[in-house]
């Protein structure tokens, strides 16, 4: 028996999954491919983008929300910091493995409001909430202080041209070991670059189509 499997979580992350694959977003059904493109690689304007996509669900696949649940589990990790909450789909899976890890701390970073209200509802509907502390605002503040002195497993999965700068703002506190998974990292070349070269600290390797795994050296 374990919390993602059972009851009442197991049930909450299914309807959320079903919510989030038939929901729809006028403002991404209006954006050209080039507008989308831009603003995803765009250091200055990803508010903007993530602004007009509040509605719209952004949750990691179900075999990354079963992967982040294995790998926090498996690490047997107690802190961990998510980049981009959205509407808690990864938290839920990132904090049932820290109830089975005996506690722990997940901090998470989110700027559009609303969906921190829902997140938070998810959290407390799922019995996770004691675990999660959500931060409301630009991960780039937000994640720049009050955080762990160790941190055992990183998920980025917001604005995917911060990816490299939200890692350095972290770095000085992985632990040697420390898991960091990029959703989406194809968007995000500077980063791939720089996990993915062992000069830098890492051993990074690509999972499924769209996620890269690193550890960080010791």
């Amino acid at each position: 028996m374990n919390t993602l499997t059972s009851e009442p979580l197991a049930a909450l992350i299914e309807r959320l999954y079903q919510t989030a694959e038939t929901a729809t977003s006028p403002a991404l059904d209006n954006m050209s491919d080039a507008t989308r493109e831009e603003l995803l690689s765009s250091k200055t304007r990803y508010l903007e983008l993530y602004w007009q996509l509040k509605d719209l669900w952004l949750p990691v696949s179900r075999e990354t929300g079963k992967l982040l649940y294995l790998l926090a589990r498996s690490s047997k990790a107690r802190n961990i910091v998510e980049f981009g909450t959205s509407f808690g789909l990864s938290t839920l899976h990132l904090a049932a493995a820290l109830r089975d890890n005996g506690g722990g701390v997940l901090i998470s970073s989110e700027f559009e409001a609303a969906k921190i209200e829902m997140a938070r509802q998810h959290l407390q509907e799922g019995g996770l909430a004691d675990l999660v502390q959500i931060r409301a605002g630009d991960a780039l503040h937000t994640l720049a202080r009050d955080l762990p002195e160790r941190i055992d497993l990183v998920l980025l999965d917001g604005a995917k041209a911060l990816y490299g700068d939200i890692l350095l703002l972290l770095q000085s506190r992985l632990a040697p070991g420390a898991l960091i998974v990029a959703d989406n990292s194809d968007y995000s070349p500077d980063y791939l670059a720089h996990v993915r070269s062992p000069a830098n600290g890492y051993l990074s390797v690509p999972v499924a189509d769209d996620v890269e795994l690193s550890i960080r050296l010791p």
